[in-house]
């Protein structure tokens, strides 16, 4: 069994295209520095559309979203944080302190297996998503379409726990390999379904999904 989150979605029509083909969680990026982005109202729209549909929304920001700790508190259909930032322990503790009721995904850049290591300092996250890392200058921290080495991951737990999803650089035709060489139970993509940034490919999307399902029935 897999779950697959489709992320970056910016419009009704990606979002409910993406659900109906199998998404189980669909990402809403509220970083102004990403072509992805969408705003306050536009994200708290999608996200109650998301639920509607019975797929679980994910808000993708950095703690320099002035308002999302606003966001997270008139939301309640708001199914993870998954922060993506440069955030410390201690601002993630925070955090989740403040807000409670909602699981905390800490998303962290990956290149080499000692940069696992940094997540066992994140006491306070629910959960984990591995990212590569960004390029030299990036303004953002995630959305290259870049990729790690996925084996690094494989049999890979984190303060007693299994729970994290695998990102970066993931397309329809490398998803069964990626999950077969990392044992992912979750797989993220955003800029590997796209038509251009912040616009879905259908296709894409439907085929993605079917691979990942594909695969993970395939190693069971």
């Amino acid at each position: 069994m897999i779950s697959v989150k489709i992320c970056g979605i910016t419009n009704e029509s990606d979002l409910a295209q993406a659900i109906e083909a199998g998404a189980d969680m669909v990402g809403f990026v509220v970083v102004e520095t990403s072509p992805r982005f969408v705003n306050f109202d536009k994200a708290q729209a999608l996200i109650q559309k998301a639920a509607e549909l019975g797929a679980e929304p994910w808000v993708v920001a950095t703690l320099a979203v002035p308002w999302l700790g606003k966001l997270v508190d008139e939301t309640p259909e708001i199914g993870a944080v998954q922060l993506h930032g440069k955030e410390s322990p201690a601002q993630v503790a925070s955090f989740a302190r403040k807000h409670q009721l909602v699981p905390i995904i800490k998303a962290l850049g990956v290149a080499s297996k000692r940069d696992l290591a940094d997540a066992e300092a994140f006491e306070a996250a629910d959960a984990f998503l591995f990212d590569a890392k960004p390029p030299a200058g990036a303004d953002r921290e995630g959305g290259h379409g870049k990729s790690f080495d996925w084996a690094i991951l494989k049999g890979f737990r984190v303060n007693d726990h299994e729970d994290w999803t695998l990102s970066g650089g993931l397309t329809p035709e490398n998803v069964a390999e990626a999950i077969r060489q990392s044992g992912a139970a979750a797989v993220d993509v955003s800029s590997g379904v796209e038509a251009r940034p912040g616009v879905k490919d259908h296709a894409k999307v439907t085929a993605f999904i079917a691979a990942a399902k594909a695969a993970a029935e395939a190693a069971e």
